[in-house]
């Protein structure tokens, strides 16, 4: 039976421990990935000093205040020297003196991924051999011999367990990178703090979780990564997972407009049950609650119609009696009095009937149907129907700040609600007023239409019950639905409503909507492509084929000169990058970059790399990607707009 990789690891681990040697594992960032029993107790280090995610820099500076390079005047400016040359790291080989009079060989060894192993061997009595020999050649001939043979051994041991290092080394750095690579690959952000809540691992995800964070947080308060609102918001269950309960919960990141659904598992050791941490995943879940909440308006919808359809369908049986015996009665020779309360209950039944009409529109089967719409164009016509219905007295003002022209709403249901608004702001305002609409977008979150009026604002009253039916200040003028119907059309969008009396004005309703840019038509125009591709002759094919469909090119070889293009050149609709680039950067190292832009364009990747390799799958995950090698028709068509789902 295959061991589980948790058993790998243990496994290796007291492998680790077993052997004669101290090792250490740091990265490049110059912390700690894994040291052996040996290490720690070679150096004397403290606990602290021995975890996943110590500093460097801090070894070093507790090895030099304990005297282990000597008497230092200037500590600092030592710790900072050897800092630096661990950030020029070099294969290296050295032996010195401890001390307490002790000799180890010191042997570093550079990893693919960056980052260093090094191995620590006690080589006193190995010295002393060879000064026992330097001093006595000439009486120890016979010792001389049996001392080289012990010498021969050990070496021969010595090249054994560097072997079994190098194994060893290869097989944490294949473990390593693969973990890496699957939690980089989830749509979530994974990490882990330590007691004293600090990131001693993380994917690069926090960012797209919650945009604005920073993508490198190991090493850093969880409070500073995270910001104080959001810290505050989930401090309540970190605490509770560092005692020991874990926690499934769900809040609203005020800085992003997120959704996020958080999970805290407590990290026990398993040797004493003690919390050595809190590992950490968070989802966004912004778009799952929007749809969690118009299906729950559309069910609450079904019920309400089930509990008012067959009373208004009596209801509106006994107007119909009431209406066709008062017109009967109209017809007869009654005095005037007698006409006048036949003329009152007709307009009472008749509006009787239109109650039931709004009843049956807040309650019947309605559902939001968004389509690409023509924002800009839709607030215009609005402005237009809405002008005729204002006094003279009364201006209505439109601003209008969201980019995207074309957004996915129900343009009918939308305009319904926005005009109800203004009416009800100008009932608000009297004869003369100001009604103002506004609508921009938050966090690239919510579409925000916010109406406000220069009237007295809201009672304490409607801030409380305005929203629900029948509620009306408007005494027997209103019906009492207008308010409902647009929390009703904006639940069954997935968004929300908010009544407010600002300062300086008078009331104020806001409706949040999913803000769901339209897709781009399917076949875009041409346009300037950026071609980034290290090689000359297939950066040549590349080009004549984006040119022959009608595109303008320009080139670069490496993601640094990409992004001086990008930063210079205006009017770049499109990028198509290879994942492997001139120096060290990459086409994920792109889109990293790119992430981090106000308005990147969309970047597509190709790559000879076969499908099951672990760049193929990282850069598929993240975007289109066309294989090499492709032809003219392939590569027009892979560069159509399309929706990417990783």
């Amino acid at each position: 039976m295959t061991p589980r990789r948790t058993d790998t690891a243990a496994m290796t681990m007291a492998g680790l421990n077993l052997i004669q040697q101290a090792l250490s594992i740091y990265d490049s960032d110059l912390r700690l990935v894994v040291c052996n029993r040996p290490f720690q107790e070679m150096f004397d280090l403290p606990q602290s000093l021995t975890k996943p995610g110590a500093e460097f820099g801090e070894t070093i500076r507790y090895l030099v205040t304990r005297g282990e390079y000597g008497d230092v005047e200037d500590i600092d400016a030592a710790v900072k020297s050897r800092v630096e040359q661990a950030r020029a790291f070099e294969p290296h080989y050295m032996e010195r003196t401890r001390p307490d009079g002790r000799t180890i060989s010191v042997e570093g060894s550079p990893l693919p991924q960056g980052g260093w192993v090094t191995v620590y061997t006690d080589i006193t009595h190995t010295k002393q051999q060879e000064a026992l020999l330097r001093a006595r050649s000439e009486e120890l001939s016979d010792r001389v011999l049996s001392y080289a043979e012990k010498l021969a051994s050990t070496n021969r041991k010595l090249e054994s367990t560097i072997t079994a290092l190098e194994e060893a080394k290869r097989q944490l750095t294949e473990t390593e990178a693969r973990t890496r690579l699957t939690t980089e690959m989830m749509p979530a952000h994974i990490a882990h703090v330590d007691p004293e809540r600090i990131y001693t691992f993380s994917n690069r995800r926090l960012n797209t979780v919650m945009p604005g964070r920073p993508s490198s947080i190991v090493g850093r308060h969880i409070g500073e990564a995270l910001g104080q609102s959001a810290y505050d918001a989930i401090r309540p269950h970190l605490d509770a997972a560092f005692g020991g309960s874990p926690s499934v919960f769900e809040f609203t990141d005020e800085d992003s407009s997120r959704r996020i659904r958080a999970a805290f598992t407590p990290d026990r050791d398993p040797e004493d049950g003690g919390i050595n941490g809190v590992y950490i995943l968070s989802m966004d879940v912004t778009e799952e609650t929007q749809a969690r909440t118009a299906l729950q308006q559309t069910r609450r919808r079904e019920m309400a119609a089930q509990l008012t359809s067959g009373m208004a369908h009596d209801f509106s049986n006994l107007l119909t009696i009431i209406l066709g015996s008062q017109s009967r009665l109209q017809r007869m020779e009654l005095p005037q009095q007698a006409r006048d309360l036949i003329a009152a209950t007709l307009s009472a039944a008749n509006r009787g009937g239109g109650l039931l009409n709004r009843i049956a529109d807040i309650t019947g089967a309605r559902e939001w149907h968004p389509a690409p719409t023509d924002l800009p164009a839709l607030l215009a016509d609005l402005e237009t129907l809405a002008a005729p219905a204002l006094p003279p007295g009364i201006s209505l003002n439109i601003s209008n700040e969201i980019a995207n022209e074309a957004l996915l709403l129900d343009s009918g249901m939308l305009q319904d609600s926005l005009l109800n608004l203004i009416l009800n702001a100008r009932d608000a305002c009297g004869d003369t007023g100001t009604i103002t609409l506004d609508v921009h977008p938050v966090q690239d979150t919510w579409a925000e239409f916010s109406v406000t009026d220069s009237g007295p604002g809201f009672s304490p009253a409607a801030l409380d019950h305005a929203l629900e039916p029948f509620f009306s200040t408007k005494g027997g003028e209103g019906s009492g639905l207008g308010l409902a119907m647009v929390y009703d059309m904006t639940k069954l969008a997935g968004g929300h409503v908010r009544l407010a009396n600002p300062p300086k004005q008078g009331g104020q309703v806001t409706m949040r909507l999913p803000l769901r840019p339209a897709p781009a038509p399917a076949h875009a125009a041409p346009g300037l492509v950026l071609l980034i591709e290290d090689s000359p002759d297939l950066r040549e094919g590349v080009r004549a084929m984006l040119t022959d469909a009608g595109n303008a090119v320009i080139e670069a070889a490496s993601v640094d000169e990409a992004m001086v293009l990008l930063n210079e050149v205006p009017g770049i609709s499109l990028v198509l990058s290879d994942i492997h680039l001139e120096g060290d950067a990459t086409g994920l190292d792109l889109l990293d970059r790119l992430a981090g832009t106000d308005t990147p364009p969309p970047c597509r990747l190709m790559t000879s790399l076969p499908p099951d390799d672990p760049m193929h799958l990282a850069a598929a995950a993240r975007a289109p990607v066309l294989r090499k090698p492709f032809s003219a028709a392939a590569l027009t068509d892979f560069l159509q707009p399309k929706d990417h789902h990783p």
